[in-house]
């Protein structure tokens, strides 16, 4: 049977894909329907149909699982955000563990794979310290919230229960800014339009904030009047204004420009501060974070005498936490602006033995290695969500760090990724622990422990 767009097939729910949705089969066709559950029975119908696999729309919950729930938000289902806010949170960790663990065996080929529960989080909401808003003009007012799942429609949302609750107070500011002084919002057909995103960080553990307008030129002349809408809202510490005049998806610019305060804010994680700029990456979930480096570093289980190389290393966040243990440390980030505040973290730690140079990680990598005589006794990685460059593995594998802490927010490629250095009993995967960043939504981040040894102790 051939199935096709606009059928309607009752189908069981099987699995739950990357972004969160449910997966079933129509007459042993693969479709992907969101907002469903494994276990349901679902009414289903087809509004695209690929050669192998399409999208469904759950017409009717036939049969709903046990632990589906009402979700809170007004906008779930519908914001591409929490795809899982319709499932109970502790069957949250459990699909989590189940998909490190099914990568791993899948991909990566451990047959044993162990994988603990996944570390939660006691209260699941407003954890996020960061949170772009788009903004657009409908017919009849300025639109702010979220895109939508698979699009570039803007789902209203002005009170995310996962970002930080000023949010709401400062959204209305600028819409109020907007309106008052007759300011654009972007348009992305036309290319026109001022204001593109909003972007809001706190810190979690210090409170300061910082706003971000990224717009659409090269300069900004509602400099005093944006600084006056938010003049009655506590708590901030910098007001910033990002310059992106790029016809792409690319949220920020290069250019910022501070209009009012600091040019960054700080936070901390565990004992340790750091300094975070608009253009920072920061991990959004510092209470968890502390958690993975802490695992992280429980791992690495430096004596004081080793050498660490930190590829990917961002602000310096793991950087610093492996520096007070190791004897040296070496961190290597593609990003200048982010090298610079890792220095200037280093510096605000009163840490000095840690050094941090700008480049690919599979250029700068083999520099310290060949050139520098850098022989690191331990290896920590913590690439995007692609994972590692190839190159950068083959090097590994010829460097024999005695350890490798690999740090991943994806999976699938972590799995691949140890495939590679677990190939011919060059590493053994000992220790995999799940962590969960971004409760609500389907992502989970791993870190794995490969010692160069040949002893198989995930063996059941």
């Amino acid at each position: 049977m051939t199935v096709k767009k606009n059928d309607i097939h009752n189908i069981t729910i099987t699995d739950i894909g990357d972004h969160g949705e449910g997966i079933g089969k129509a007459d042993g066709y693969t479709l992907f329907v969101k907002n469903t559950l494994p276990g349901e029975e679902v009414k289903t119908l087809v509004v695209k149909a690929n050669k192998s696999y399409g999208y469904g729309k759950a017409l009717e919950i036939i049969k709903p699982s046990p632990h589906r729930i009402v979700p809170p938000c007004s906008a779930a289902g519908r914001c591409g955000g929490c795809t899982l806010q319709h499932l109970e949170y502790q069957e949250q960790l459990k699909l989590k563990q189940n998909k490190v663990k099914q990568d791993l065996i899948r991909i990566g080929g451990f047959e044993s794979a162990c994988v603990p529960p996944v570390i939660g989080m006691d209260e699941p909401w407003h954890y996020r310290n960061k949170a772009q808003y788009p903004v657009s003009r409908s017919k009849s007012t300025i639109d702010i919230g979220f895109y939508s799942l698979g699009s570039h429609n803007i789902t209203v949302c002005d009170n995310c229960l996962i970002g930080s609750r000023a949010n709401k107070k400062i959204l209305d500011a600028i819409k109020s800014f907007m309106e008052r002084n007759n300011v654009s919002a972007y348009n992305e057909e036309t290319g026109k339009g001022l204001v593109r995103h909003i972007l809001i960080r706190e810190g979690r553990f210090t409170g300061e904030i910082m706003v971000c307008l990224v717009v659409n030129s090269n300069s900004f002349k509602y400099k005093k009047e944006l600084i006056s809408s938010l003049d009655n809202i506590k708590n901030i510490r910098s007001i910033v204004i990002n310059h992106n005049t790029l016809r792409s998806n690319v949220i920020m610019g290069d250019k910022c420009e501070t209009i009012w305060g600091s040019d960054y804010i700080t936070d901390s994680i565990g004992d340790l501060k750091f300094k975070i700029s608009a253009l920072s990456f920061f991990q959004v979930n510092p209470a968890q974070t502390y958690k993975l480096y802490s695992k992280a570093l429980e791992f690495a289980d430096l004596k004081g005498n080793e050498t660490v190389i930190d590829a990917y290393c961002g602000i310096g966040s793991i950087s610093l936490f492996l520096a007070r243990q190791a004897k040296k440390v070496y961190g290597v980030e593609i990003i200048e602006a982010a090298v610079e505040n890792a220095k200037e973290n280093a510096k605000l730690n009163n840490i000095d033995n840690a050094e941090f140079y700008t480049g690919k990680a599979e250029d700068v990598v083999p520099l310290l290695y060949n050139e520098k005589g850098v022989t690191p006794n331990v290896m920590v990685v913590d690439p995007p969500r692609k994972g590692c460059d190839k190159s950068l593995l083959e090097l590994m594998l010829r460097m024999e760090p005695q350890k490798i802490v690999y740090v991943s927010c994806d999976s699938a490629t972590l799995s691949r990724d140890l495939k590679i250095l677990c190939s011919n009993g060059n590493y053994n995967l000992d220790k995999v622990q799940p962590v969960d960043m971004f409760p609500m939504t389907y992502h989970v981040e791993t870190v794995c422990l490969l010692t160069k040894q040949n002893i198989n102790v995930l063996a059941d």
